[in-house]
């Protein structure tokens, strides 16, 4: 059985990393019929997900070489969208979910604040369309895995849709400075759930047969998106909640303060085999 990662996020290059396993393409912002992206931060991710590391001899994998994907353009060419984009990509995503077995979304990106190079949903003060439209992807049966943002590490820096009481929202950490948003969310929520690395992460960029690196919260939520791939390929009856449930399990907590980094750090190797 195969699992596809819906990736929301630029669009995709057809990168040799990717092999056949571009399952689909749907494009919210030009409306095209090919695959494209114009930025490369939505290839970056695609390839920190999924890359074979064709290109590299190896070196350069993903979390989860053999998952397909498909690439949910919602972001322009300088890395922003609008919301009312998002909302109609995830109904998208919903119908189009078995035909192309699409278990888990990335979403690299956020509300109220820029992401890492960029990326940023125009979006006025109530981001309630935003929520809405993924926890409709997580009840369908869809793990939805979003970033936490880069405005951290103060109060309340977690951006939308990392705010959402439902979804995996995921922090990055390395050895120098803890620059994620964070919680308390206005419901008081603490976020992220998990953080992995997301310092120098290199992968694939839209040019072929070439990779570049990149930091920040983008950068790690494709991380734990890949790791959840493989738990399900794994794990095919797995739900949502479960996937949680587990995750949870297998995180270990660090020399920070927890409503930093909220379960902790993911151990992916235990969290695939289980």
């Amino acid at each position: 059985m195969y699992v596809s990662v819906a990736v929301m996020d630029t669009g995709i290059f057809r990168h040799m990393d990717f092999d056949t396993r571009i399952a689909g393409f749907a494009d919210f912002v030009g409306r095209k019929k090919y695959l494209y992206d114009d930025n490369g931060h939505g290839t970056h991710v695609a390839g920190i997900i999924a890359g074979s590391g064709k290109g590299s001899n190896g070196k350069y994998r993903g979390i989860a070489p053999d998952t397909f994907l498909v690439s949910v353009k919602v972001l322009d060419k300088s890395g922003n969208g609008k919301i009312e984009n998002v909302v109609e990509a995830a109904g998208w995503i919903i119908e189009n979910k078995s035909a192309m077995n699409i278990r888990v979304v990335n979403i690299s990106f956020g509300t109220r604040a820029k992401m890492e190079n960029g990326p940023a949903i125009e979006t006025g003060e109530d981001d309630y369309a935003l929520i809405m439209a993924v926890e409709k992807m997580w009840d369908s049966g869809i793990v939805v895995v979003a970033a936490a943002g880069n405005n951290g590490p103060g109060n309340a820096s977690v951006t939308a849709p990392g705010i959402s009481k439902k979804i995996i929202t995921v922090g990055a950490f390395d050895d120098k400075n803890f620059f994620s948003g964070r919680g308390p969310t206005r419901e008081c929520i603490v976020k992220p759930e998990v953080v992995v690395t997301g310092s120098n992460i290199i992968a694939c960029n839209n040019h072929q047969g070439r990779y570049s690196s990149k930091s920040g919260t983008s950068m790690a939520a494709p991380v734990v998106s890949g790791a959840v791939a493989r738990l399900i390929k794994n794990n095919p009856d797995i739900t949502p909640k479960e996937v949680k449930i587990w995750m949870k399990s297998c995180c270990k907590k660090i020399n920070v303060p927890s409503e930093k980094q909220g379960w902790g750090v993911l151990d992916i190797r235990k969290f695939v085999t289980g």
